[in-house]
């Protein structure tokens, strides 16, 4: 647990209180639905893999999700200290993109192995169109290390994309397992497999969104 406490300070008061506080003010503008494939483990570690489409997907996993979650977030987002500091609070912590952030993976299998929840939106980024992106494999590269299930998440705008008071969906699949993910035991894992794992968490998210883009 010693290198996830020099990262992260829990500040649990803080964060319950921010959830309280934002939850209402959530459900009022965006009317959001919750969809749930199962209720996911209240003990152990799993990974969350989730689109990406605005500034406000983390808090939607943190209302979404009984336990506290972390996840990566661009290095620019903490130039500002204060902003920065505050997100760090909230449970983010900086990834370089378009890199082979080393620091970045080390901290996510750090917050498996101590028994966390962690978030990474697949795509690397955020969609300028609404359309799905093509996956990342920063994910498939934790899961297979850690041998964290892996549970897929899709947020869908059902009204006007640029609207950014349209109600939203947020779909919770199943967690998928090691074997689900299409991991081997072998000792020197290869980019295929790391591509095909992506392509099966983004196929299940790919599935919520089209289920979910007309709200019935």
């Amino acid at each position: 647990m010693g290198k996830v406490k020099e990262v992260f300070k829990e500040h649990i008061i803080f964060y319950k209180i921010a959830k309280c506080i934002v939850l209402p003010i959530f459900k009022l503008i965006y009317r959001y639905k919750v969809i749930r494939e199962c209720e996911l483990p209240k003990e152990g570690s799993y990974i969350i893999a989730s689109n990406h489409l605005s500034y406000t997907d983390p808090v939607f996993v943190g209302l979404t999700n009984k336990r506290r979650t972390y996840f990566m977030a661009k290095t620019e987002l903490f130039r500002n200290k204060f902003f920065g500091g505050l997100i760090r609070i909230l449970g983010a912590f900086p990834v370089t993109r378009g890199a082979n952030d080393g620091k970045a993976i080390a901290t996510g299998e750090d917050l498996i192995n101590n028994g966390k929840v962690m978030t990474i939106f697949i795509e690397g980024g955020r969609t300028k169109t609404g359309e799905l992106m093509r996956p990342r494999s920063g994910c498939a590269v934790i899961a297979r290390k850690t041998k964290a299930p892996v549970v897929p998440m899709c947020i869908t705008v059902t009204g006007k994309f640029k609207n950014i008071f349209s109600k939203r969906v947020i779909h919770i699949g199943k967690p998928m397992s090691y074997e689900d993910l299409g991991f081997s035991n072998d000792d020197e894992p290869s980019p295929r497999e790391y591509r095909e794992a992506s392509r099966r968490m983004m196929e299940q998210i790919t599935k919520f969104r089209e289920m979910d883009r007309i709200d019935k």
